[in-house]
Formats: C-alpha cells, structure tokens, sequence
C-alpha cells in the first residue's frame, strides 16, 4: 500500500482568491501591426520644420485656410519630412495659439530634390519635395561665379525631373557672357540677368506662376534679395561677402515655403540655405544625357558603356558632332553634356 492511496477526501482545495496580479500593460492587447485608417484626416502642405515642429497649411486656397503647428506620428520617424510635402493631419488642426496637429502619412511626392555630402556617400540629404521648377542664383561677381557648381545644381534638377532656371545677379559689376557660354547647349534653360537697380523681379515672377520653385545659390549671391523682392514680406535676411575669403556669409537658416503673389496668379518660392558642395552621390548619370533629347537620340548608336567624354572611343555624338550633321549649336551642347558628366564622374 502507498502513501499515495492516503488521500483525505475532505481536504479542501488551496484558496487562490486573495491573490492579486498586477496586470501587464503591454500584454492587456494583443500586438497588431494594424494602423488606424485617419479617414478624417486632411492634406496640408508642409511650409517649414523647425525642431520636430512642422507648420502646415489646411485648406490651401480655400475659404478656411490656415496654418497649423503639428508633430510626426511614432510610426514615421524613420521617414524625412521636409518642405513642399503633401502632408495628412490629423488632431487638433484649428491653428488655434497652443493646439498642436499630428502628421500621420505623408502623399506620393512627384518629385524629390535631393544632396549627398560628397560625390562618394551614397546617404541623401533631402532637400525639397513636390518642386516642379529650379532657379539657380549666381553672381557675374563677388563672389566669383563657379561653374563647376552650377553644373552640380543642374545634374541634380535634371535627376529630379526638375525644370532649371538660372539667374544672374551683379551684372553690373561683371559681364555674364563668359560665364553663360559653358551652358548654351543645355535645352530650355531660361536665364535671366539682374543689376544694381535693374532686378527683373516681373519676368520672374510671371515664370513662378503655377509651380513650386526652388531657389538654390551659392551664400552672398543676393539669393535672399530676390527672394525678398519677389515675396515682400518674407523678410529673409541678407548679407554680404567676406572682403578677405571672397566668400558669401549664410543667412538663411532653413529651408520654408512662401507664397508668391503676382498680378497673373500665385506660386510657391522655396527658399533654402546657400550652400558650398553638393554631393551627387545619389544621381542617375543617364538622367542628364535624357536632357539633351536630340544627343541622347543619337547616344542609342554608341558602344556599350559609352561616357560620351571626349576619349570615348567610337561615340556616336562626337562623330555627329564633327561630321556637321548637329549644325552650328552642335559642338555647343555637347560641350555643355560633357561638363556635366565629366563633374559628375
């Protein structure tokens, strides 16, 4: 017999009731990677990031259009927000002094404008999103224009899908002509020229209409003076170059939208701090050539892995070239394609 069959019947079972368990808040639901839907939220087009605050504008054009202070949402932390996004909001978007709206998904972007810190780091630096348009700002003198650069913001608007527009400022203290000749070939590139009282702020403006522009430029080209001149109250600062280092002072800190005004319509002006580099690191070399639509027609000729440089061997533009059959403007525009593959190789 064992001391297993010596049960007592009238044992009664352990009282567990007194017990308390204090309850696991991470484990009251079950994980879901299911986000709410926000059917209630509205698209507003993000004007500027200061800090992890995004200002907003709700209702653009309509009757009730206001600026809102909103935040990002945890789950987009890992995604780049910036200027010219097409931004959902959700919260308190009345733009009330003290409220604050919720940034919960960002809209398709139909063009991002992007840098890399050198030519070699594959990491981007965006820019500006939703740009249909350039205007690159250089100075005929003080600082020296620099065309290397220049070439850099037109690989990367042309990478972008970007339409480029260039404009001269200081014409009074240098002539341009020199300067402009290295891009003669490139395909619809408007340029403009302004001087000391002679700033063409109604062509360019008539140019704004319609479309979100970026303004880009090398610091103390007078980048922040037009901007000021095309949009009176936007009140950016300006500077002055350096005697000594010939070098622009950076007085534009962040990158924000503002509206321009004309008497044929509004517009979008991104203004954005002057730079000294800009990597291409990130760039595509076959969306410059897509630039150049005739040379890029006849480009389908060439050898495999043809550069297009002038040791390429067997290229088919530069046999088109010296055979006359691009006419006069031929030997121009290539040119102008080899500089820009040559900066970016």
């Amino acid at each position: 017999m064992s001391w297993l069959d010596d049960i007592d019947d009238d044992e009664s079972d352990f009282d567990e009731s007194s017990i308390r368990v204090r309850p696991n808040p991470k484990a009251n639901r079950p994980r879901t990677k299911r986000r709410p839907a926000h059917a209630d939220a509205q698209i507003a087009r993000v004007l500027g990031v200061d800090r992890g605050r995004y200002t907003v504008l709700v209702d653009e054009d309509g009757p009730t259009e206001h600026t809102v202070s909103a935040t990002r949402a945890r789950e987009l932390r890992k995604q780049p927000i910036v200027t010219g996004d097409r931004a959902r909001v959700v919260g308190d978007v009345t733009g009330d002094e003290g409220t604050l709206g919720r940034i919960v998904g960002i809209e398709e972007r139909t063009s991002l404008l992007r840098r890399s810190a050198d030519d070699t780091d594959q990491v981007e630096r965006v820019i500006v999103a939703n740009a249909d348009q350039m205007l690159v700002v250089v100075a005929a003198a003080d600082p020296e224009p620099r065309p290397r650069l220049v070439d850099r913001y037109l690989i990367a608007a042309l990478d972008a899908g970007i339409r480029p527009l260039l404009v001269v400022t200081k014409t009074d203290l240098a002539d341009p002509a020199a300067f402009l000749g290295h891009f003669e070939g490139l395909d619809d590139l408007e340029v403009f020229t302004s001087g000391h009282g002679d700033m063409p702020v109604e062509r360019i403006g008539e140019r704004l209409v319609g479309h979100s522009t970026v303004f880009v430029g090398h610091s103390g080209v007078g980048k922040s003076t037009l901007v000021n001149a095309l949009v009176p109250d936007a009140a950016r600062a300006t500077g002055h170059v350096n005697e000594v280092t010939g070098r622009g002072r950076h007085t534009s800190s962040s990158t924000v939208s503002l509206r321009y005004v004309g008497s044929d319509g509004k517009g979008w002006v991104i203004d954005t701090p002057g730079v000294r580099s800009f990597g291409l690191g990130h760039v595509d070399p076959a969306n410059i050539l897509k630039a150049f639509t005739d040379l890029a027609a006849i480009a389908e000729e060439c050898p495999r892995g043809c550069t297009h440089l002038p040791d390429a061997p067997d290229c088919a533009i530069v046999e088109a070239v010296t055979e006359g059959r691009l006419g006069e403007r031929g030997a121009a525009r290539l040119d102008s394609l080899q500089r820009l593959l040559a900066t970016f190789a």
